[in-house]
């Protein structure tokens, strides 16, 4: 008898963590490895932001607190949604944990049964599947390709809804692809599921922020009032603050959800980090300048990454909304072999290949549901991102 539960067969690790934890294993080996897996601004945090989180500590705010939040936190949440999004929610209607993955699972947990499914467009964010099967769930897979703009077209949503599914999970900018929804692209889905009033939407919007060429950032039960009542809407202070080790996220939406999610939480992690929590009341309510600056750093860097896998031939990789992820198609590319005697049977085998021979590192398109493609993360600087692009149109000259 297995001593590990049969729960625990179903899911599989994070390959994102893996690309990373691989890229640094050779980097400490001696190796010259460029790493582009990691979902990761490079800024530092900003240093108000700082500065609440040491006041915090010198003021002896590090104690427990409320399991889902303090609420100065909540208080600061509830304005956020109003100020963004035009979204009114009490504090009773918030709920706060140790990150945004955190805010997922705990609502998958307190909702999902033995057979539930839930509506997943792929390419994902390489979690959700996962998280679904841990909590008991069937994840249901619509495929958005490139010939759609990586968009999930209403007759697809249409299509892939049953009397099983339970909820659909929507992310606006996406990782991995940048793609960002407009107004009337997302109502065209709440269309589609204000006739299917038994699904429910859970909404990933932590890349709301990082958006680029004008895009307008909108929320499904902003666009469609009447599905508030069944929307929990879900952000975090990860990516547009630069606190990705600070570990806040926070969601929004139907008290008794957030208080099935609460219980879930008083029994798992408990509160979340005290300190964290008062940095992300000012990351909230202080001074956002530094977004447009540090997203106008980071559309430049998109638009050199853009450019230069464009001029490879074989490779097609479209110009992204927001967030700051590419994620280009090698179609031309399958089949070929590489310089080091690699077959490219598949985008996981160009991955490898191309870690192994040029010590650039990305994640291949099957870890996040569509093929043949992989992700570039291009928060980083300018020199490596332009040194990587440069390897990887070597490597990809020499295919034969």
């Amino acid at each position: 008898m297995s001593r590990l539960s049969a729960t625990l067969s179903r899911v599989k690790p994070s390959p994102t963590i893996a690309v990373t934890t691989k890229a640094q294993e050779l980097k400490a080996a001696g190796r010259d490895v460029i790493g582009l897996g990691a979902g990761e601004p490079d800024f530092a945090t900003p240093a108000h932001i700082r500065a609440a989180g040491i006041r915090a500590i010198e003021e002896g705010k590090t104690k427990y607190t409320a399991v889902d939040g303090i609420p100065e936190l909540k208080a600061a949440i509830c304005a956020k949604f109003k100020r963004d999004n035009g979204l009114d929610y009490v504090p009773a209607q918030v709920s706060v944990a140790s990150g945004g993955k955190q805010i997922l699972y705990n609502a998958l947990m307190a909702t999902l049964n033995p057979g539930d499914e839930v509506l997943i467009p792929a390419p994902y964010w390489v979690s959700y599947p996962d998280m679904v099967l841990l909590a008991g769930g069937e994840p249901v897979i619509a495929p958005a390709g490139i010939e759609t703009g990586f968009k999930l077209t209403p007759e697809a949503l249409e299509a892939a809804i049953t009397p099983k599914t339970r909820w659909f999970i929507f992310n606006s900018p996406s990782n991995p692809t940048g793609a960002g929804y407009t107004w009337d692209e997302l109502k065209d889905l709440t269309d589609v599921l204000m006739r299917h009033p038994h699904v429910w939407i859970m909404t990933d919007d932590m890349y709301e922020h990082l958006a680029y060429d004008g895009f307008e950032f909108c929320t499904p039960a902003q666009v469609e009032p009447a599905l508030y009542d069944r929307t929990l809407t879900c952000n975090g202070v990860s990516k547009a603050y630069c606190m990705t080790g600070w570990r806040i996220g926070y969601a929004a939406g139907p008290q008794d959800l957030i208080g099935a999610m609460r219980k879930i939480q008083s029994q798992s992690t408990s509160n979340p980090c005290t300190i964290s929590q008062w940095a992300a009341v000012e990351a909230l309510n202080g001074s956002h300048d530094f977004i447009a600056e540090n997203n106008a750093v980071f559309a430049r860097r998109r638009d050199l990454v853009v450019a230069m896998l464009n001029e490879i031939e074989g490779m097609e990789c479209p110009t992204p909304n927001g967030a700051f992820y590419v994620y280009p198609s090698i179609a031309g590319l399958i089949g070929k072999t590489s310089a080091g005697g690699a077959k490219i049977a598949d985008d996981e085998a160009f991955a490898t290949a191309l870690l192994e021979e040029t010590g650039v590192a990305v994640v291949f398109g099957a870890a996040f549901g569509l093929s043949p493609n992989f992700r570039i993360s291009y928060a980083t600087s300018d020199d490596a991102l332009k040194e990587a692009c440069t390897r990887i149109q070597t490597f990809c000259k020499g295919l034969t």
